[in-house]
């Protein structure tokens, strides 16, 4: 990979909340990269730690989390470049101070995010235009008035209703997917080489989900900006990325195109997630009432992760002395698919990974 494709590259990153009750290792040594242009889905149950991830990336995790090992090489694209970063514009986001310049710089410029609930986003007692010409001028010299006018542009692009009369209006005078336009506006104003999304639909109703992820894609399209998108809805993530990333308990369990995923998939949790949704057209041979195969178990508390793999006391798979004895290996199966679970070790197969 060169470094011309090459937009992020997170190495053993981890991320720690030192709490009275114990150490909370939300994210826990995860590997993985971004290209350019390219979707990469974050997917997993709530508390995987898919949004620390992503917040560790923007420098934002929420106190009194802090990174404590690991590199996030951000190859930043300078205005006025077309070919790429180069080494000089490689900056390690892990090392940066959270509340300095270059970090400031960086963030709502470079890298932007879309939060999951627009209402506690947004200020309620500034009007949308006025939070979306702050962010402009913050990082653009621009007068208010041309500020004024890309925020303006930027509602437009996003398809918001009457924009120039919308840019004057507060949160509470829009509609739920009108809030959502308006966080994407806010997010792409300064045309950012990543975009962040985390669970952007989740609160929103089905049609409106379906237009917000429309406008994404057409937005990529436009822009030419890579997405993270975290979700736990397998349904979007089959709809909006290339590659996705399956979490659990902070750690990377497996990772492949989305295609491989869906048709491929080997880790045991990865498979108990497919088996969970729910499929138009397909009867049961158990009968229409049959119900769906939940992931037995819950997931373990967050201050005493089991020893060994931390999914074996919910696999199907498990084999004893082995899964619950040490960490499983991280093994590459076939180029660009990577598994966490002893099943695919040559000295340990078994029918089951079969």
């Amino acid at each position: 990979m060169t470094n011309q494709s090459l937009l992020l590259d997170v190495r053993n990153l981890k991320t720690y909340f030192p709490l009275v009750q114990g150490t909370v290792r939300a994210v826990n040594g995860v590997d993985f990269t971004v290209k350019r242009g390219q979707t990469v889905g974050l997917v997993g149950e709530s508390g995987c730690g898919k949004s620390v991830l992503a917040r560790s990336i923007l420098r934002i995790e929420p106190s009194p989390g802090k990174i404590v090992e690991g590199e996030i090489q951000f190859h930043r694209q300078l205005s006025g470049r077309t070919n790429g970063a180069d080494a000089g514009n490689l900056v390690d986001l892990a090392k940066l101070d959270p509340m300095g310049p270059e970090i400031r710089r960086i963030r709502g410029a470079e890298i932007s995010m879309v939060f999951q609930e627009p209402m506690t986003s947004l200020s309620p007692v500034h009007t949308i235009g006025n939070q979306i010409t702050e962010a402009i001028r913050l990082h653009q010299q621009v007068s208010n008035e041309q500020a004024r006018q890309q925020a303006i542009e930027m509602l437009a692009l996003v398809n918001m209703p009457h924009p120039e009369r919308t840019v004057d209006r507060y949160p509470h005078q829009l509609s739920g997917g009108m809030r959502q336009r308006a966080m994407i506006a806010m997010a792409l104003s300064c045309r950012p080489s990543l975009l962040i999304a985390d669970e952007p639909t989740t609160a929103l109703d089905v049609t409106t989900q379906a237009q917000i992820l429309t406008l994404m894609r057409n937005l990529q399209n436009e822009l030419g900006m890579a997405i993270i998108f975290i979700t736990h809805d397998l349904g979007v993530i089959a709809q909006m990325v290339d590659y996705v990333i399956v979490m659990y308990l902070g750690e990377v369990v497996e990772m492949a195109d989305v295609d491989t995923i869906f048709y491929n998939p080997k880790h045991p949790y990865t498979q108990s997630l497919l088996r969970s949704i729910p499929r138009l057209g397909r009867k049961s041979t158990q009968g229409a009432s049959a119900r769906l195969t939940a992931i037995r178990g819950s997931v373990p508390d967050p201050y005493s992760i089991p020893q060994g793999c931390p999914f074996h006391p919910r696999c199907r798979h498990v084999i004893r002395g082995v899964c619950d004895q040490r960490p499983p290996p991280f093994l590459e199966t076939e180029p660009g698919h990577k598994v966490r679970c002893v099943l695919y070790e040559p000295a340990v197969a078994t029918p089951a990974a079969a």
